[in-house]
C-alpha cells in the first residue's frame, strides 16, 4: 500500500515572542507508562486462524461452516434425539397421511406434549442431516423421498389446525390400561392414572381431574367419575378423511364423498364414546375406594336406622301425650268457638241487616233525586239505567264502602250534589280497577 505524506506549516509565532522567557507553566506531565496492546475481535481471530492453518479464506469459510452444522447438530441432539427406524427413511412421500409426523421428527416422546421451538428445531436438525444436496455431495443417491416426508410433518405440526387432526387420531399416545393382575401387583392408582391423563388431552373441559389416590375424598372420586361418564371430546377424526374431488363437474362424486366422510367420523366418534365408557366402567370396577365409600355408606344407613327408630319411638310416645293434650284443649276450644259462632252470627246478621238499609239509602237517593234529571220527569230509559249503574256500582263495594257512600249521600237533595257523589265514587272504582272506564252508561 504506497503511504501519502502531507507537508503542513508550523504556525506563526505571535510578535514580540521571547521563548523561554515569556514561558510560564501552569501544570506537569505524569512519567510514561508502557503498555502491551494486543488486537483482539472476530475478523483479527479469522485472520489468525487463517494464518496458522495456511487456508484461504474461501477454505476457511467452508470448514467454519461444516463446524457450525455440527455444532448444531450437537446442540440438538439431546432432549429431540432418537434413533431412526430403517424403514421409515424408506417411506414413500406420497403416503404422508400414513405416516407418524412426531416419529418422522424424531419427536416420538413428545407428541402432542411438543412446543413449537422443539418442532422447529428438530425440523432444521433432520433437514440438515437428509437434504438433498447433502446427500448428492456425499455420493449417495439423490433419492428425497425422507426429505419429503421431513418437510409434510414439519409443515402438518406447525399448523395448528391440521396438528390438531393429527393428534385427533395419534393413537401412538394413548397409555394401554393395566391388566387387573398388573393393576393388584404394580399399584392400582400409579397404573390407571396415565391412562386417564393420556385420555384427558381431548377434553374440552380443562383441566381435568385426576384419578388421585386411596386417600382421595369420596366428593372427589365421584366428581372423577361423574366428569368421565359425561366426557366432553373434541375428537373429530377428520385426519381419515377420504380426499374430497376439487373439480367442480363431478358435483354429485364430491356430495357423495363429504356424506361419506360425515358417516365415517360419526361412527368413529360412537365408537371412541363406547370405548372410553368402557375403560372408564373397567377402572370403577377395580376401584377399592368405592367398596369403601359403599360399606361406610351402609354403616352410616344403620347407624342412622337405629337412631331413627329410637327417635319413632320417642316421637310415638311425646304424640301419644300431645293428643291428649290436644283433645283436651280441642273441647276448650269447641265451647269458645260455639260462643264465639253465636256472637259472629250475630255481628254477621247485624251487618247484614246495616247493608241492607244502606243499599234502600242509595237507592232512595237517586229516586229522591229524580233520578239525576235536573227538571221535567225522567224517562223509563233514565230510570232504567240509573238504577242498572246504582246496582252495578253497589256489587263492587263491600259493607264499610257502602257505608261510607251512604254517609256521603246523607243531607244530598239535589240532582247535581247526589250525581257528583256517585260520579266520584264511580271515578274511584274505575281508579282501583274495579270498574272500567265506561261501564256505568248515566253515571260518569
Amino acid at each position: 500500500m504506497a503511504t501519502v505524506h502531507v507537508a503542513l506549516p508550523l504556525p506563526v509565532l505571535p510578535e514580540g515572542w521571547s521563548a523561554e522567557k515569556d514561558f510560564n507553566a501552569i501544570g506537569t506531565l505524569s512519567p510514561a507508562t508502557q503498555r502491551n496492546i494486543e488486537p483482539v475481535g472476530p475478523h483479527f481471530l479469522a485472520h489468525a486462524r487463517r494464518k496458522r492453518h495456511h487456508r484461504t479464506f474461501s477454505e476457511d469459510e467452508r470448514i467454519q461452516a461444516q463446524e457450525n452444522v455440527k455444532k448444531v447438530e450437537d446442540d440438538d441432539s439431546g432432549e429431540i434425539s432418537e434413533p431412526e427406524d430403517p424403514l421409515m427413511l424408506q417411506r414413500d412421500a406420497k403416503d404422508w397421511k400414513g405416516q407418524d409426523h412426531y416419529a418422522v421428527l424424531g419427536l416420538s416422546k413428545y407428541r402432542y406434549r411438543a412446543t413449537e421451538d422443539q418442532i422447529k428445531r428438530a425440523h432444521r436438525k433432520k433437514v440438515l442431516r437428509h437434504h438433498p444436496d447433502k446427500k448428492a455431495a456425499a455420493g449417495n443417491t439423490e433419492d428425497d423421498s425422507f426429505f419429503k416426508c421431513i418437510q409434510k410433518a414439519t409443515e402438518v405440526l406447525l399448523d395448528p389446525v391440521r396438528r390438531r387432526q393429527f393428534d385427533s387420531v395419534d393413537d401412538h399416545a394413548d397409555v394401554e390400561p393395566p391388566t387387573k393382575k398388573q393393576a393388584q401387583k404394580n399399584g392400582y392408582f400409579k397404573l390407571w392414572n396415565p391412562v386417564f391423563a393420556s385420555e384427558g388431552r381431548f377434553s374440552k373441559n380443562q383441566p381435568v381431574p385426576r384419578l388421585g389416590d386411596e386417600k382421595s375424598a369420596k366428593e372427589d372420586v365421584e366428581h372423577f367419575y361423574n366428569f368421565w361418564y359425561n366426557f366432553d371430546s373434541w375428537r373429530s377424526f377428520e385426519y381419515h378423511d377420504e380426499d374430497v374431488p376439487d373439480d367442480n363437474e363431478n358435483r354429485d362424486q364430491k356430495r357423495h364423498v363429504e356424506r361419506k366422510n360425515n358417516n365415517a367420523r360419526k361412527k368413529k366418534k360412537t365408537e371412541d364414546t363406547a370405548r372410553l365408557r368402557s375403560l372408564v366402567d373397567e377402572c370403577l370396577a377395580g376401584d377399592d375406594r368405592i367398596k369403601k365409600f359403599r360399606t361406610e355408606e351402609k354403616a352410616k344407613k344403620n347407624k342412622n336406622k337405629i337412631e331413627k327408630e329410637a327417635a319413632e319411638k320417642k316421637a310415638k310416645e311425646e304424640a301419644e301425650k300431645a293428643k291428649l293434650e290436644a283433645e283436651r284443649l280441642q273441647k276448650e276450644k269447641e265451647v269458645a268457638d260455639k260462643a264465639e259462632k253465636a256472637e259472629g252470627k250475630k255481628a254477621k246478621e247485624a251487618a247484614k241487616n246495616a247493608a241492607k238499609k244502606n243499599k234502600r239509602v242509595l237507592k232512595s237517593s237517586v229516586k229522591d233525586a229524580n233520578y239525576l234529571q235536573d227538571g221535567g220527569d225522567p224517562s223509563p230509559a233514565q230510570i232504567d239505567g240509573v238504577l242498572n249503574d246504582v246496582d252495578l256500582v253497589m256489587g263492587k263495594i263491600d259493607n264499610e264502602e257502602l257505608a261510607a257512600l251512604s254517609a256521603k249521600l246523607n243531607g244530598k237533595k239535589t240532582p247535581m250534589d247526589v250525581k257528583a257523589v256517585w260520579a266520584d265514587e264511580v271515578k274511584r272504582l274505575v281508579t282501583g280497577e274495579k270498574l272500567k272506564e265506561g261501564e256505568t252508561k248515566t253515571i260518569v
